[in-house]
Formats: C-alpha cells, structure tokens, sequence
C-alpha cells in the first residue's frame, strides 16, 4: 500500500458536502424550536436612559424578551481570553448592555417568538432612549474633545506593547541612510461563507443542556459555558456542526449570543436558534486589521538593513476580548525573514467605537509584512537597487537555524524559528517570474502606454500554537479506526489530512479512518481550530494515539496468530505475519476477538468460553494520548506578483501570481494548494477590494456586499504554486501550519507591483486597501 502521508488526494468530506448533505447550523430542525433576535444599538456611543419592553413582552407568539438587568450576575463582562501585563485597562463586553453602549450593533435587549419575523416586529415594539455622546473613530479622536469610549480610561488606551532587539536607536542614529515611512492598513473582516449561529436545547427530563454552536472551538465553549451557566459538564454537550468558514470570526469565545442563546433554552425549556444575518455580521462580528505606522529602517551602501523601528496604533474596537494577541503579532512577526540586529517596536492599543477586535486570518501578520516589505521598497528605491536584491541580502542564513529573533510571543514564549531556507524560497520565486524577461517586457509596454509591475514580499507565520491537544483512537467491531479529536473543521480538511496520518500508523486505508468531534466526556478536551494549529498540534497527537493503538492491535492479533507482536506487521486493514502473507486476519476479526460478547449476527451464539484459544477478555482497543508543545513553528514563503494598472480608470489587472510556500511536511499538497489558495483570494480582497467604512459618528457605511466587495473566481489570477519542505525538528512528523500563510503577503506584493507599474508618476504606495479611485487622484495632474 502506497504511504499515505504526504499523497495529493482528494478530501474525503468533499462528495458529501458537494451533494447537498452536508449539515450546517442552520440545516438543524428542533421540534418546537423558537427563534430569537437581538435589538442591538443604533448609537456608536451613548449612554442608555430608558428601556421599555413591554409592548414587545405582550405581543402574541413572543415567549422571552430580556434585558440586561434579567440577567443578574450572569450578564458581567465576558470572558478576557489572554489576561497579560501590557493590558493597562482591559475592557470586555456584556451579554446585553445596561446603560452604555460603545458600538453601532451592540446587544441591548433579546427577544425570543415562534419565528424570526415575529422577533423582528417585537423588535420594533421596543423603546429605548439614549443620550448620545461623541464617538472615537479615527485615531486621531481618541485624544480630543475628551471623546471617550470608557469613561474612566482618559486617554483610551487599552494597552501598550512594545519590544526591543539590540540598539535600534543608536544604529539609526549613526546609519549612513534612513527612511522614514507613514503607512496604513484599513479594518476589514472575515465574511464567512456561513454567518455566527447558536441552537440550545434543554431536557428538563435528563437534565441535559445540548448546544449547537458554529464555531471554532467547541470544547472551549463548553468548558466556559459550564461555569457561566453554573452547569456541571456532564449536563452539558457543545458540538460545532458543519462550519461554513470561520476565519477567526468563530474563535471569539464569547460572543454574546454564544451564552443567550443557550441560556434562554433552558429558562424556557424550550429549544431556542439565533442565526445571523448578513448586516448583523457587518455590525457585531468581531473585526480586524486596522492599524497606523511611523516607521523608520536605516541600511548602508549595500542596502544591507541596521536597524528598523515603528511606532504604531491598533485599533481593538470597544473592548478587547483577546488581549494583546493581534499587535502583539504584528510586532514580533514583522522582522520576518530578514536578519535584523536591532529593532523596537511599540504599539499603543487604543478603544474606538467600533466593533470590537479579535484575530482574523492572518492575525496581525499582514500588517507587519506590510510595514517591512514597503521599508525594503523604499531602500531599494533610495539606493537605485532591485528590492529583490535588498530582500537576498538580508535573508537569514540556511544554516543559521534555530534562529532565536530575540523577541517574545504575546503566550510568553520565544519566537524562535525551527527550520527554513529563505534563500532557496526567494530564489524559486524569483526563478517562476523571470524577472529579467519581466523588465524586457515592461519596457515594451510602457513604450505603448502600458503600466506593468513586478511585486514580491517574504513572511514568516508562527503556527502549532499550545499548550496541547489531544486524540482518542479506537478500533471498532466493523474493523473502523474512530479518532475523537477536538479541533472541528471549517474548510481544512481534517477528514482526511488525520485520516492520512492515521492511515500509515496503522496500515489501513483512509476510507477506514472516521474522523469526529466528541460533544461531550472525558475526550472533550483540547483548544479548538486557529492559529494555524490543528495540523501541528492534533496531527501529533493523532499520530501518538495511532501508534499506541497499533500495538495493542499486534498483541491482541499475537494470540489468535499463536506468535509474539513482533513477528507481526499491519497492511490494508490486516495484521500479517512477516514472510507469510497467508497468515492474516482482518482488523475487524481482532476487534471482534477482543470481545467476549458474540453479539446476534456475529456468527457465534455462546458467549465467551474461557478454555478456547483466544484473548482474555475483555481487551481494550483503544488508546488516548496528547502532544504538548510550548514552542511554536514557524511556516515561511515568497510570493511574487505582475499587475498592471490602467492609468484611464485606475483599475489594477493582476497578470501572474507566484507562491513558494515552506510548510513543513505536507500531509496532502492538494489541501494545502487549497488552503494557500484560499489566504491568496482573501489577501486579494484585502489589497484591492475590501474596507469597513465608518462615517464621523461612528456609523457603518459598509453593511452588505454591495459596498463591501468579495473576490470572486473572475480575480484568480494565472497561479504558480511552488511547494518548498523543510521538516520541523520540534515535531515528531516535521509539520507546521499553514491555514493563514497564503494571506500574509498579499497586500505587500501586490503594493510594491503597483508602486513599480506607476514608478513614472512617482507614486508611492502607504495604505491599503488601494482603489481604483484613488490610484487616479494620485497619478493625475493636479
């Protein structure tokens, strides 16, 4: 049997999704299920002076309308995922405001009917005053006319993070050159496919909350609903179904809805389904990227890079549910592939009324990527150098690894990179575009009134986050591998990348591997899908459970084959004796052998006999086990771009695309073309198409995709996907992530291709996204 690790296969899920079967939350009926909508605020700062629900309360087919104060204790602030030092004044959300709100579509009151509709009318039957009050929308707001988002933070901010490498500021002080650069990356979300969606159904009769939640990270809402609901786990079981995408908008841990919802089932006894809708994700999905730097980088002659600092603000939004995580990444990820000396950065946090902030793909990497790939534009520039060149002479060494950054990730490890070989990585890439043919062409059309560029941009992408996660392996009596794991899928393939690992453990083919995430019991344990971890941390722990498994496959097979387990080997689904194929028996005959009860229809009708030749029952095949790691790993690449943009309409035609990818071993290269795929058309969106719009009192200007733009298949350009491995030593199977990689640079290179296209107008590129519109009023006279 071919080996089935690192075989380009097709996904296992994927004829049952594309038939129509699959099950998302919504596909999920209840008999007697009710609906709920929230009445969430239309001020983007406001205090709350009235609150009446009593017209709503009496409209027939409405069976719960809640406030805050209904709450009690139940309604204080959610959860603080990453409590850390540099947090100055943490702030989380209430499940239902009380006499504040901070953002245009903040819950304030949840109704419960017969159907959606009916919600809605109770809706417009609630009366709530506010006093509204001066909103903080852009930087700029959040340190004049005493605009507050908290009344007692004066100053909004949230926290600051800040790191130094080496001397930074005396390199830039006795550099040979500097560049300074003012640089821009705009908010933008998600917008999976699927909204957020939460059904709960409580059985008084058993005593038994059921959640079904589109999330992330199931195990970790039940584990936190559990204690918010003061309900033991044993009563309780939390199951994502189908996840229509997730992105990171499902990994919030908690939205409000995510402890309403399930709340609200059991006051009622009822089973109760809030599903969003479009606008409603445009106005309380968490968001993400939008951040301002100063930032300097001083270099010699050679273009060899001394030192680089920035100064930069974040925008969390009105609270800050996740810490630190995303500046925190953007400053210790943006050095990237280069070997840097000496280098600060220090990031102030601020509030803004905004929806709040919590990582999207990518997870503040875009943003540093960005910040560093236009610092080595801008050298290149000043020293008449291809940036490619700027770019090889600063690569970290192949043989330099483990490489120590001399920076701290925001979880208190080291950012310490395991393995890689950028000068190979930019090489290939440099090899795909053929860049001397590229400025041959160029030329030739430029002579024609032709605008080509060339664009490039290297990242890291730190992945395999901790602590640990873990797998159930059992073989069942129809000779199945079950592997409970607690990382659901929203799109990455865990059917099969898992069942490929599972597949060469045991020797069985990966039709025979079933892949589930356990609701409930002690199996209910681990993180969840984000930070590109799944692979590295649940494919470790998948691989262990297997091969313990596999043993104890053997010694059960050792006594019905009448030898030791280590005359015995595993292939296609059999334990074998070695050097006689004859001598074989099937997964399921050990399975079944293993217990003592013959079950109807098994072919024995007498239970176990002691005297026959056989195992001692009962035999347990199964095996539990964990992979732990402290230590992230990192994932690296280069990507490379052709655009060219029409100086008539400003608009940008990305001509070839170019990826070189290191993600370590890849389990199956087809789902990693998908997944690098996938970040592509999403960095596309992100440099070309897609910015959240908010006007000067704090309201959403962008809520549907009317105005908020999507890629489509039309914005895939000619793609070369290029698959470079340099295995993990800090894993036994030599993986690293790689669900946000193709993401990272995107909106880098492409801003360096269109700075190269317009190079003649002397245009340089400082923010993104970039429109149309826009590139015309910086080209055109006057």
């Amino acid at each position: 049997m071919p080996a089935s690790f690192g075989r380009r296969m097709p996904r296992l899920e994927d004829e049952r999704l594309l038939r129509g079967d699959g099950m998302y939350l919504d596909d999920i009926h209840l008999s007697g299920a009710l609906h709920a909508h929230f009445v969430r605020s239309l001020y983007a700062n406001a205090r709350i002076t009235a609150i009446d629900v009593e017209a709503a309360r009496q409209l027939p087919g409405v069976h719960l309308v809640l406030t805050g104060d209904d709450l009690g204790d139940l309604n204080g602030p959610l959860p603080l995922l990453a409590p850390h030092p540099d947090l100055r004044a943490p702030r989380t959300q209430r499940p239902l405001a009380l006499d504040r709100v901070r953002y245009v579509g903040e819950a304030i009151v949840m109704i419960v009917a017969d159907d959606r509709y009916l919600a809605e009318d109770a809706a417009d039957l609630v009366q709530i005053e506010y006093e509204p009050l001066p909103a903080v929308v852009e930087f700029a707001d959040a340190g004049s006319d005493g605009r507050l988002v908290h009344d007692d933070i004066p100053d909004n901010v949230a926290a600051v993070v800040s790191q130094v490498r080496g001397d930074p500021d005396g390199a830039i002080r006795s550099a040979p050159h500097t560049v300074e650069l003012s640089l821009d990356i705009e908010r933008s979300c998600g917008s999976p496919l699927e909204g957020r969606g939460v059904l709960a159904d409580w059985d008084p009769r058993r005593g038994k909350l059921t959640v079904f939640d589109s999330t992330q990270s199931p195990v970790a809402i039940r584990q936190g609903l559990s204690r918010m609901l003061d309900l033991p786990l044993d009563q309780l079981e939390v199951s994502a179904p189908d996840v229509g995408g997730g992105f990171g908008t499902k990994i919030m841990l908690f939205y409000p809805e995510e402890v309403l919802v399930p709340y609200a089932a059991r006051r009622i006894a009822r089973p109760v389904k809030w599903t969003e809708d479009r606008w409603e994700h445009f106005i309380s999905a968490n968001q993400e990227r939008g951040q301002h730097h100063q930032a300097v980088v001083a270099f010699d002659d050679d273009g060899r890079i001394l030192a680089v600092s920035t100064d930069f603000t974040h925008d969390t939004g009105a609270y800050i549910p996740y810490g630190i995580a995303v500046p925190a990444v953007t400053g210790t990820h943006l050095p990237g592939q280069y070997d840097i000396k000496h280098y600060r950065y220090t990031g102030r946090v601020l509030y803004t009324n905004k929806p709040p902030v919590s990582p999207y793909r990518g997870a503040g990497r875009p943003q540093g990527v960005f910040v560093m790939e236009r610092l080595i534009t801008a050298v290149a520039r000043q020293l008449g150098m291809e940036p490619w060149r700027v770019r090889r002479a600063n690569l970290i060494a192949s043989d330099a690894f483990p490489y120590d950054t001399g920076l701290s990730l925001h979880d208190g490890s080291r950012a310490v990179y395991d393995s890689g070989s950028y000068p190979e990585g930019l090489d290939r890439m440099l090899t795909h575009l053929d860049v001397e043919a590229f400025r041959t062409r160029q030329r030739a059309a430029r002579a024609e009134g032709r605008h080509l560029g060339l664009g490039m941009a290297t990242y890291v992408e730190g992945t395999g986050v901790g602590p640990y996660e873990g797998c159930a392996a059992t073989l069942n009596g129809s000779g199945r591998i079950v592997l409970e794991v607690s990382v659901p899928s929203q799109g990455q393939g865990h059917a099969t990348t898992f069942a490929q690992i599972a597949a060469d453990m045991l020797g069985c083919a990966v039709e025979q591997v079933q892949i589930s995430t356990p609701a409930g019991g002690p199996a209910a344990v681990g993180h969840g899908t984000f930070g590109s971890r799944a692979a590295v941390m649940s494919g470790n722990a998948v691989a262990s459970a297997c091969r313990t498994l596999r043993a104890r496959i053997l010694q059960a097979a050792s006594v019905l084959l009448e030898c030791s387990p280590n005359d015995l080997e595993t292939r296609e689904g059999h334990v074998l004796v070695r050097g006689d194929d004859r001598s074989r028996i099937s997964f399921a005959t050990v399975a079944s052998s293993a217990n003592p009860i013959r079950y109807p229809g098994s072919g024995a009708a007498v239970p176990w006999v002691p005297d026959e030749p056989g195992l001692e029952p009962p035999v347990s095949l199964s095996a539990t086990e964990y992979f732990r790691s402290s230590q992230w790993v990192f994932g690296s690449g280069a990507h490379g771009v052709i655009v060219e943009v029409d100086t008539g309409t400003g608009r940008v035609r990305i001509d070839r695309y170019v990826v070189v990818h290191d993600c370590g071993r890849a389990i199956n290269p087809l789902i990693v073309d998908g997944q690098v795929i996938g970040g592509l058309m999403q960095g596309i969106g992100g440099a070309l198409l897609e910015r959240l719009t908010f006007d000067d009192h704090g309201q959403p200007t962008t809520t549907s995709f009317l105005n908020f733009h999507l890629p489509t298949i039309d914005d895939l350009p000619p793609l070369v996907l290029d698959h470079l491995e340099t295995p993990s030593p800090w894993n036994p199977l030599g993986i690293k992530g790689t669900g946000e990689a193709g993401i990272i640079p995107v909106a880098a290179a492409i801003a360096e291709a269109i700075e190269d296209a317009l190079s003649p107008f002397g245009y340089s590129v400082t923010s993104m996204p970039l429109f149309p519109a826009e590139i015309l009023a910086a080209i055109e006279p006057g």
